[in-house]
């Protein structure tokens, strides 16, 4: 495969990067964590992604969408990650909207998909419980058949963009106990539903993310999102197309981060010398480069191979998520210590990428997850 951008995907690259600039400045997420009224994110800019037919990316044309893949895609996530752009594209649109479209539930794909294409509204998927480190099998919230349908109970954590959304796709163990691959349903709940409980949180990047309670949520049976027992593999495949997804973002972040420092290297001055000149920086930004480059190479095969239907594309993801998340953390970490003690003031916004690279490193598997992941697929 070939990793390089095609001309169209150049286009596309650089108007996601002229809009993230104009739109997003990275100063706007001090306004939005120090506003408590926020809900996060701006709306209108979310309506203007659409505008540019981000949020259709993925989906086929029948459904509404460009019928466009993962490689153009990624491209415009690296875009928003230069800007560390809240909205919700990722968890909404993306791992959501996927699946939403991959159930086959005809009534709510007609219902709710183009709504959440177009961004009117927004949808968050609750899969995470307390002490699961990242095994979605790992499920106690509870679905009882009733003569109607479903009751639900349980907890749910880090549910990312769960306080504003309009409906949550939850898990729940249908049959079998905690940790079986088998038994897994996946439930379309809406918002106003009885006895859902949302509470609003913020991890470390100052988003929006939340804790879900349900009591004795009742659910008919036609708001089940593909088959019953069988929601585990249709949540995998969608994890795995929002993992690409992130990895591009995090991509924007690593490169908008390393630009920065290295711009900082060239004018910042100590006894009337550059800094950048000093040798020991200078390996260092050689390693931070290198870095970059790898994280590229992932990020785009990995995107590929997904298109492609290649039959590594599993393994590939978890190579991309394992070095995106080992560079976020790495450049974001030399960045805070080369711009020294100013590096740790709320003044610079390095210290920005340093906080959303954590919440990245642990979306969707840390490294050591996925390098454990990729061991399993090649039967080390």
């Amino acid at each position: 495969m070939e990793l390089v951008l095609t001309d169209e995907q150049k286009m596309l690259d650089q108007s996601a990067r002229d809009f993230i600039k104009k739109a997003s400045p990275v100063t706007r997420m001090r306004e939005l964590r120090d506003d408590p009224e926020s809900i996060g994110y701006d709306k209108k800019i979310l309506k203007q992604m659409a505008k540019l037919d981000w949020t259709a990316i993925l989906f086929p044309e029948d459904q509404g969408g460009m019928g466009m893949g993962l490689a153009d895609l990624v491209v415009v996530m690296e875009g928003i990650g230069t800007g560390l752009a809240p909205e919700p594209l990722l968890h909404s649109t993306i791992l959501g909207g996927q699946l939403l479209a991959l159930s086959e539930n005809k009534a709510l794909i007609d219902e709710w998909l183009d709504p959440i294409i177009e961004s009117d509204k927004v949808l968050a998927v609750a899969y995470q419980e307390k002490e699961t480190r990242f095994d979605i099998t790992q499920v106690q919230t509870t679905a009882e058949k009733t003569s109607e349908g479903y009751t639900l109970n349980g907890e749910k954590t880090q549910v990312k963009g769960g306080w504003e959304a309009d409906a949550i796709i939850v898990s729940a163990r249908t049959s079998g106990q905690s940790g079986d691959s088998n038994g897994l349903t996946l439930f379309f709940v809406p918002k106003d539903t009885p006895g859902l409980t949302v509470t609003r949180q913020h991890v470390v990047d100052s988003r929006n993310t939340a804790q879900i309670r349900l009591e004795n949520v009742n659910i008919q049976e036609s708001n089940i999102l593909g088959k019953v027992d069988n929601g585990g593999e249709l949540l995998t495949k969608a994890i795995d197309i929002a993992t690409i997804a992130l990895c591009g973002e995090m991509l924007g972040g690593i490169t908008s981060a390393f630009d920065r420092t290295l711009a900082y290297l060239k004018e910042r001055e100590q006894f009337d010398v550059v800094i950048g000149t000093f040798q020991a920086l200078k390996h260092r930004a050689a390693m931070m480069f290198m870095e970059v480059e790898l994280a590229r190479s992932a990020v785009m095969a990995a995107a590929r191979a997904f298109d492609e239907k290649d039959p590594d594309t599993t393994a590939l993801i978890s190579v991309a998520k394992a070095r995106c998340s080992d560079a976020y953390i790495l450049i974001t970490n030399e960045g805070v210590q080369m711009f020294a003690g100013i590096g740790m003031t709320d003044e610079e916004e390095i210290g920005l990428y340093m906080k959303h690279a954590r919440v990245c490193e642990m979306t969707f598997g840390d490294a050591a997850y996925h390098r454990d992941r990729f061991a399993s697929i090649k039967g080390y």
